[in-house]
């Protein structure tokens, strides 16, 4: 725990109050699950550690969001941890692999989150809707994820999207974007 209070100190990250008992909660839960169903590529807390820090660096330059859509949410990152870091916000969590599924829905109940609901299909499959931010990470390339993310934006729409170092490959300069480098990571956000 002392370690991630210190990542999210050094990047300047502040978490509401119960962030680091929701997301000790949900470590434990990570690595029990994953023991079993592989969830995720994270196989100790450091590297857990990691990814929680990735997940929610991008609070410290968002505005304010009601309404957000994580595609592709597989074990929770970026969507769940975003959840917990912003809780005002509502968060569905798009995620069409069952067992990812059914982890996100036992995590959601034992913590008795009221701003997450765990969709457990594929994006295609959901009606169309309005959001005020769309994010992904590690599902496919910018275009495709712009084509999934057509039918639920709006005039105003962030999208943002964590990429690799390829980002540059990846976008469009007729986009209204920025890139955001920390450490390994290019965050790409897009208003649409």
């Amino acid at each position: 725990m002392a370690l991630l209070k210190t990542l999210l100190q050094d990047q300047n990250i502040n978490v509401p109050d119960d962030f680091f008992e929701k997301i000790e909660v949900y470590k434990t839960l990570l690595m029990q699950w994953n023991k079993i169903h592989n969830l995720t590529g994270a196989k100790n807390i450091a590297q857990i550690d990691e990814f929680i820090v990735d997940a929610i660096a991008p609070i410290t330059f968002l505005p304010p969001i009601k309404k957000a859509m994580d595609i592709g949410t597989g074990a929770g990152f970026p969507g769940m941890i975003l959840a917990f870091a912003l809780p005002q916000t509502h968060f569905t969590l798009v995620e069409p692999l069952a067992k990812r599924a059914s982890f996100l829905q036992f995590v959601k109940a034992d913590l008795g989150l009221t701003n997450v609901d765990v969709k457990a299909v594929r994006v295609e499959q959901l009606p169309p809707a309005s959001y005020d931010f769309i994010t992904s990470r590690a599902v496919t390339d910018t275009k495709m994820l712009l084509k999934l993310s057509e039918p639920f934006r709006s005039d105003g729409t962030l999208l943002l999207f964590y990429k690799g170092e390829k980002v540059y490959d990846e976008v469009d300069e007729s986009f209204d974007y920025q890139i955001i480098e920390k450490q390994n990571r290019h965050y790409l956000l897009i208003k649409s």
